[in-house]
């Protein structure tokens, strides 16, 4: 009987410490602890993201492993985030590979993030269907800090075709929702406020950018001056308007992520369209993607809500197929805070 290829995956980008275990492509364990430290200051604080992860970061492993049944010394490597994200909160999550690697002696494995994300789509789970995107396909990866059309000729072969040349579609949704005075995270608020009101109610400029590109800054001006205007012919405008704005800036964002991914569609030939990122999981760009598939015969896929977020598995995946490959780093890999596809 073979052995099986069992990878721990560690993800610490951001503000999440994960961990997962992932035997042959199937998925074991996914653990994530989030912080609840940065609600009061509206935003992610990186140095107290960093001194989280390093408390939070054992536990999580250890409760992987159990949950997985399996024993450190079954595993066949480690798989950790290299970057892009925050250096202190990566550099624990490295620190931690690269001693666990070189202690339990097996091989290690550095992982983009935003390639993560996309390689998320091919995490299988035992008793399921397990559909997947079949080689080349288009990737809308949405996130906080990115938002990028990728061409994904094969799990190691990836190419940026349209990205944003400012803000990033989950910032523009946490930013506005900033305005409208919600609590952070934002933009799942908008997702919840919005399916209750009419989308059309306002309109906000959009900044007309040519090719594959986004721009999303001049989005965020339109939305703050609609909103200041509003109140100020009317201090209870936001209340009164909540949903309506909601359901108006969730369709101006999205509008514009699926106007792209269908134009790359057409312009590479490509029907397969996937999303991945924390975006991914607004139930307004889901609902217009599985449009595409019903109204323009495009095959959509989209990743399960646990994986759309910041996760290990996601990482332990992309970890799987480079092992499989023998793509492995030494002990002289460093994170990396900006790293490209």
């Amino acid at each position: 009987m073979s052995k099986k290829n069992i990878i721990l995956g560690i993800e610490s980008s951001c503000d999440d410490t994960s961990a997962a275990v992932i035997s042959d492509g199937y998925i074991l364990s996914n653990i994530v602890a989030g912080q609840k430290v940065h609600e009061k200051y509206g935003g992610v604080v990186p140095e107290l993201a960093s001194r989280a992860h390093q408390q939070n970061i054992i536990p999580v492993v250890d409760t992987a492993l159990k949950e997985a049944g399996i024993q450190k010394e079954d595993l066949s490597a480690i798989a950790f985030t290299q970057g892009p994200g925050l250096l202190g909160s990566l550099l624990v999550g490295s620190s931690f590979s690269k001693s666990f690697a070189l202690g339990m002696n097996i091989p290690l494995i550095a992982v983009n993030h935003m390639q993560g994300h996309i390689m998320a789509h091919f995490i299988k789970q035992k008793g399921e269907e397990n559909k997947q995107p079949i080689f080349p396909f288009l990737c809308l990866t949405v996130s906080g800090g990115h938002t990028q059309i990728v061409l994904v000729k094969s799990a190691e072969d990836m190419t940026v075709i349209g990205e944003t040349l400012d803000d990033a579609a989950g910032e523009a949704f946490d930013k506005s929702a900033k305005i409208l005075g919600l609590p952070y995270p934002g933009g799942p608020l908008i997702d919840k406020y919005g399916e209750k009101g009419d989308k059309l109610k306002f309109i906000f400029g959009r900044h007309k950018v040519g090719e594959l590109n986004f721009s999303y800054s001049g989005i965020k001006t339109s939305i703050l001056r609609v909103i200041e205007k509003g109140v100020a012919e009317n201090p209870n405008f936001i209340t009164e308007n909540q949903n309506d704005l909601c359901a108006s800036i969730q369709h101006t964002i999205v509008d514009i992520l699926i106007k792209k991914i269908m134009k790359a569609s057409k312009e590479f030939g490509v029907n397969e369209v996937a999303i991945a990122g924390g975006v991914s999981a607004n139930s307004y760009l889901r609902e217009r993607l599985l449009e595409l598939e019903s109204n323009y015969n495009k095959q959509v896929f989209i990743p399960k809500f646990e994986y759309c977020t910041d996760n290990a598995a996601m990482i332990a995946i992309s970890g799987y197929y480079k092992f499989l490959k023998g793509d492995f780093s030494d002990q002289s890999v460093t994170p990396k805070s900006r790293f490209a596809l």
